[in-house]
């Protein structure tokens, strides 16, 4: 049987290869992946790199348990000289490296542009990259990215049909999104905006629908989590969800309590559709909220372990602008000629 390629698989390793990260002839690019990787993901992006004259390595090693430092113990000595010798790395493993001493060790060495792709199957990254028209994505995505950066110290709200309400004080922007990633850094897969929020000024009830802990999955019951300051309380769930659930807080809090919220997320991606099983893309549709918790990664001990909640179909308001409402894109008024830019693409 003969495999065929889509124009639009085609297309995606090309923005990624490309347009995200302009790899030049000569560069070394490392692809990290776990054995739940599709090969013609791999193939794909390898065959881009090759394209662009930069030299791949495929280095796909088993599924991690952990993400972040918690990953260390299973991170081979191999692994960790290939990273901090790329010029480009590329990680399609889930759970991810980032947070890592593998990691660290990359970005230390000011050399490694990383890319925390987290993406195990190659129909998701075609959405991702393939079925949007890709420069107006970018360019909706670093103006809105501009504006919760001038809205730090603002009070922020969001609320979602199944009763999630919460307040909270914009904090300063931790990660900055270049246009191209050209020089050392790290980078992830565009579609989505970080809230960072002054933790202590969080107060409310969430209602998460989807749970990254250990692994991730769509829960068969919701999760309400109530929080002032500090996360105080869990209420409903599966009896296992919780258990992980709660597991994986206490492991991220580095205090033996469920720790804070440390960010929020405004989900804008037009091709990006729920899976169930993609956690990159399902908290890129549009309206989804990628709820942080634990310690931040920033801070001495953060990082380690970050369990994500996500919440669908919120609406947002940012300082007095209702930015969003039931998922959908409404503001700022100057902002919504870009919005309408982004069209999904299905050639």
């Amino acid at each position: 049987m003969t495999n065929f390629t889509s124009a639009r698989l085609l297309r995606a390793a090309d923005m990624l290869v490309r347009s995200q990260f302009a790899i030049r002839a000569g560069e070394s690019v490392l692809i990290t992946a776990d054995t739940s990787t599709e090969s013609a993901l791999l193939d794909v992006v390898s065959q881009s790199i090759v394209r662009a004259g930069a030299r791949p390595v495929i280095a796909v090693c088993p599924k991690l348990p952990y993400q972040g430092g918690l990953s260390d113990p299973y991170v081979s000595d191999t692994l960790k000289a290939a990273a901090t010798a790329s010029d480009v790395w590329f990680d399609f493993c889930f759970p991810y490296h980032a947070g890592s001493a593998l990691h660290q060790a990359a970005m230390e060495g000011k050399r490694c542009r990383y890319a925390l792709l987290a993406t195990s199957s190659a129909a998701s990254f075609e959405r991702l990259y393939g079925g949007v028209d890709y420069d107006a994505l970018i360019d909706f995505n670093l103006a809105f990215m501009e504006f919760v950066k001038e809205a730090a110290g603002e009070d922020a709200r969001f609320t979602c049909p199944l009763g999630s309400d919460v307040r909270f004080k914009l904090d300063q922007l931790k990660l900055v999104r270049p246009k191209v990633r050209s020089m050392p850094g790290m980078e992830t897969v565009p579609g989505t905006q970080s809230l960072y929020p002054v933790m202590s000024s969080v107060k409310g009830r969430i209602v998460i629908q989807a749970l990254f802990d250990e692994e991730y999955r769509r829960l068969r019951v919701p999760i309400g989590i109530h929080v002032d300051g500090q996360i105080k309380e869990l209420e409903g769930g599966g009896a296992d969800d919780r258990i992980s659930f709660e597991r994986a807080l206490k492991r991220a809090s580095g205090e033996g309590g469920f720790g804070y919220f440390v960010h929020f997320t405004y989900g804008f991606h037009p091709g990006a559709r729920l899976s169930g099983d993609q956690f990159i893309e399902d908290i890129r549709i549009p309206g989804s909220n990628a709820i942080g918790m634990g310690l931040p990664w920033w801070e001495k001990g953060g990082g380690e372990n970050h369990p994500d909640g996500v919440v669908f179909d919120q609406t947002l308001w940012i300082g007095a602008e209702r930015v969003a409402e039931g998922g959908r894109f409404i503001g700022p008024e100057r902002l919504r000629a870009l919005h309408s830019a982004m069209v999904r693409r299905l050639d």
